[in-house]
């Protein structure tokens, strides 16, 4: 089970890894699959699978689909998404079943979105209490967790926060990987906080590059990441040409993880877009960095 264990590779390595989604609709699977064969040609330690709370049930069937796929056909150890929103013990016993059956070992265990529509949060209310369920139905699972480097959203505070993270991580969690943010000074003051509070895991940096005004706007007003000076002059300047802003996006996003290999980051976590052109376009960019 070691060489399954995605977190065991930051004892020997900088991780580096990307996500995909589940499309809302089986016309978009062709994207998905090609995109996943085409992450099999780059450098990549595994590759996690979204399963969000307010997704459709077509996404979360998929998850798992696609997770195999990973596995099976592409040669890539998946990274499968799991959410406590209105899950109840007895489906999560299932699914943790059938992914176990489909050699998928390793989870993303996340309290998921609140959704107004979807019920109550059922057996499951923090990302630490499925942690601990995951952990007791089958130790074999290594599950991952995530974090947030300027604090989540519904938290009183960063450091109430990272309190909160470190019940997580006791609970069983052997590795973090952060929300996205544009502001590395921010990523160094949560790892420096994370650390003085205990927190001895890799902690992986999750970096979305930018490619569109439109992308921006919904990305930062899901996850409030802050906008440094020089990124938000980048959008201001190029806002009206499309090719210019997604060229500089990739730029900043890359050099971003310039300076986060130079400060001695544990991993990159790539938030593709289910983009395969843009996800290797920037592998090309940073590969030697990564070493």
């Amino acid at each position: 089970m070691n060489e399954e264990n995605i977190s065991f590779k930051f004892k020997t390595k900088r991780v580096y890894s990307m996500e995909v989604f589940p499309p809302k609709k089986d016309s978009g699977f062709d994207t998905v699959h090609n995109t996943l064969y085409g992450i099999s040609d780059l450098p990549v330690d595994y590759v996690s699978v979204t399963y969000g709370a307010g997704g459709s049930q077509l996404q979360k069937e998929k998850t798992l689909e696609i997770a195999t796929l990973l596995n099976n056909e592409c040669g890539i150890t998946p990274l499968s998404h799991l959410t406590c929103m209105g899950s109840t013990k007895e489906n999560m016993e299932i699914i943790l079943d059938n992914l176990y059956s489909e050699g998928v070992y390793n989870i993303l265990a996340l309290r998921g979105d609140k959704n107004p529509d979807a019920g109550a949060l059922s057996d499951f209310e923090h990302a630490s209490d499925l942690v601990s369920f995951i952990k007791q139905h089958n130790p074999n699972f290594n599950v991952v967790g995530a974090c947030y480097p300027e604090g989540h959203f519904e938290s009183n505070s960063i450091d109430a926060d990272i309190e909160n993270l470190k019940i997580k991580v006791d609970c069983g969690v052997s590795h973090l990987i952060t929300q996205l943010f544009f502001d590395n000074d921010c990523f160094y003051s949560f790892i420096d906080k994370a650390t003085k509070a205990g927190i001895s895991v890799p902690i992986q940096a999750g970096i979305m590059p930018i490619i569109s005004t439109k992308q921006i706007e919904r990305t930062v007003s899901m996850c409030g990441a802050s906008i440094p000076h020089r990124f938000s002059n980048m959008l201001s300047k190029y806002s009206d040409q499309p090719e210019s802003l997604k060229a500089a996006g990739i730029q900043f996003a890359c050099e971003q993880i310039f300076d986060l290999c130079k400060n001695g980051v544990a991993g990159i976590h790539l938030y593709t877009l289910n983009n395969i052109d843009l996800a290797k376009n920037i592998t090309d960019i940073i590969k030697d960095d990564l070493l």
